[in-house]
């Protein structure tokens, strides 16, 4: 996966996300962001990180993202990875 693969793969998890408000309101709650600062901090990799953490916290929350994002579940893992600087995996 590419790096601006995962961006979007982030970007249509956190819209996701954004459309749960009761998850949503624990991610805000969890994180102390508040809306401005997800607006703000939607095109950074950094923020699109957290959120992807946030929604790997349950396999309920990666299966529903996933398929809102039209994509495979290990999608979402892999993003994580790869905005991680972790798209050089090394299986040995």
């Amino acid at each position: 996966m590419r790096r601006d693969s995962a961006q979007v793969t982030g970007l249509k998890v956190l819209g996701w996300l954004a459309s749960e408000d009761e998850i949503f309101g624990a991610f805000l709650g969890a994180t102390g962001a508040s809306l401005d600062d997800v607006r703000a901090g939607a095109e950074k990799p950094a923020f699109l990180i957290s959120v992807l953490d946030f929604v790997l916290q349950s396999d309920d929350w990666v299966l529903a993202a996933a398929a809102a994002a039209g994509q495979p579940p290990q999608q979402i893992g892999l993003a994580r990875a790869v905005l991680g600087g972790h798209d050089r995996m090394h299986w040995t």
